[in-house]
């Protein structure tokens, strides 16, 4: 008679591996959007993430290159720093 120790073993190891695997993919993304801000100003027409202003919906609906009141996810601590033609960006929206 075998015995079924040294298979349930491997399996259960295997299965914390996996689980463990998992866990780290899922704290990815969150730990990557901490790191983010909101950035007024800095967005080409239709490639903002949201909050584009009056008459528009949400992400991809900005009407003019670095929309005054349209914002663009950036890493955090590079918004004000970043320059456009129409200016520095910002941490709250601009008036047009």
């Amino acid at each position: 008679m075998t015995s079924t120790r040294p298979l349930a073993t491997t399996a259960f190891l295997l299965a914390a591996l996996a689980g463990g695997i998992a866990h780290a993919q899922d704290s990815k993304p969150a730990d990557s959007m901490a790191r983010m801000e909101k950035c007024y100003g800095v967005a080409l027409a239709g490639k903002n993430d949201c909050a584009a202003g009056p008459g528009t919906t949400c992400a991809g609906t900005s009407k003019v290159d670095y929309q005054a009141n349209a914002w663009k996810n950036v890493p955090a601590g590079t918004c004000t720093s970043m320059k456009t033609p129409k200016g520095m960006g910002s941490l709250t929206p601009m008036k047009s």
